[in-house]
C-alpha cells in the first residue's frame, strides 16, 4: 500500500476501531497462573522448576494501607510460556527471550486440529503427512507465522492430574518436528500441552525433538495454550508477549489471537 492510501496512523486507528466495534475478536489463548498451574516434572537427578506462588506484601492494612500487591515466585517455563532458542543446548548460541525481535511477536497463525485423534489416543503423534493433508485443504503454512497444534488438551488444564496424565500427552513425531523446524517457513510451534514435546519424547531420538529442532533452528515454542477451538484454520494473527528477561531462556506469556468476526 502507498503512503497516500494509508495516511500516518490510519492502519493503527483502523485496528483499534475494529477491536472497539467488535468486528475483530480478541481471543485469549492464555491459561491463568495460579498455584494449581500444572508444571513439567522431570525425574531425578534432574532439577525442576518451582510452582507459581503469590507472596502478599500488603493488602490495605498496616503493611500498606492504600495498596495491595504481591511478590511472585515462578519459573520461566510455568503455565502459558514462550521458549527462546537459548533454552536448549542446540540453540545455546541463539537468542535469549529479551533478544527476540518484537516484530516476530506478532505473526499469522495456522491451526491444525488433531483433537479427534488425541481423544482416541492420548499419546497421538502428528506426522508429516498430517501437515501435508492440512496444506492441501487450507494452503501453505504461513511464512514467518506460527503452527498451532490443537489436541483438545486444554479441556484438562484445570485438573493437574488429568493434564499431566501420568506422563502421556500428544505431540509430534521426530521426523515431523525436524521437518517443520528445518524445511518449512513457520517461526514456531504452539501447543496446548505442558511442553512442545509429546509426553513420551524423552525416549525419542533425539530426545525432545521439538525443543531440539525448533530451538536449534532459531525458532520458538509456545505451550499450555487455550481456546484454539475458537480460531479458524488460517487467518488469525497471534500476539505473543513474553517478559523481556535479560539472559532468560523463556518467560510466562500472555498470548492473544486477533480474529475477524
Amino acid at each position: 500500500m502507498t503512503e497516500s492510501a494509508f495516511p500516518a496512523g490510519a492502519l493503527a486507528a483502523a485496528l483499534a476501531g475494529a477491536v472497539a466495534d467488535g468486528s475483530l475478536d480478541v481471543v485469549d489463548l492464555t491459561a491463568p497462573l495460579s498455584e494449581r498451574t500444572p508444571i513439567l516434572q522431570l525425574p531425578e537427578p534432574f532439577a525442576n522448576t518451582v510452582p507459581f506462588t503469590l507472596r502478599e506484601i500488603s493488602r490495605y492494612d498496616e503493611r500498606g494501607p492504600a495498596w495491595y500487591w504481591n511478590d511472585i515466585v515462578t519459573g520461566e517455563h510455568v503455565g502459558t510460556h514462550f521458549d527462546a532458542p537459548v533454552h536448549w543446548a542446540t540453540g545455546r548460541d541463539g537468542e535469549d527471550v529479551a533478544q527476540v525481535d518484537p516484530r516476530r511477536l506478532i505473526a499469522p497463525a495456522a491451526v491444525l486440529d488433531a483433537s479427534a485423534q488425541a481423544a482416541d489416543d492420548p499419546g497421538f503423534l502428528l506426522q508429516i503427512d498430517h501437515v501435508r493433508e492440512w496444506e492441501k485443504a487450507h494452503g501453505p503454512l504461513p511464512g514467518g507465522g506460527w503452527l498451532l497444534y490443537r489436541t483438545g488438551w486444554d479441556a484438562r488444564s484445570d485438573d493437574p492430574d488429568a493434564f499431566l496424565n501420568g506422563g502421556v500427552w500428544p505431540g509430534l513425531s521426530t521426523d515431523c518436528a525436524r521437518w517443520l523446524a528445518e524445511e518449512t517457513p513457520v517461526l514456531g510451534l504452539g501447543v496446548e500441552t505442558v511442553g512442545t514435546d509429546a509426553g513420551a519424547a524423552h525416549g525419542f531420538d533425539p530426545p525432545f525433538p521439538c525443543h531440539s529442532h525448533f530451538l536449534g533452528a532459531g525458532k520458538y515454542g509456545l505451550t499450555q495454550l487455550r481456546n484454539l477451538a475458537r480460531l479458524p484454520a488460517r487467518g488469525a494473527v497471534l500476539v505473543a508477549a513474553p517478559l523481556p528477561i535479560a539472559g532468560g531462556s523463556g518467560s510466562p506469556c500472555r498470548v492473544l489471537a486477533l480474529v475477524d468476526r
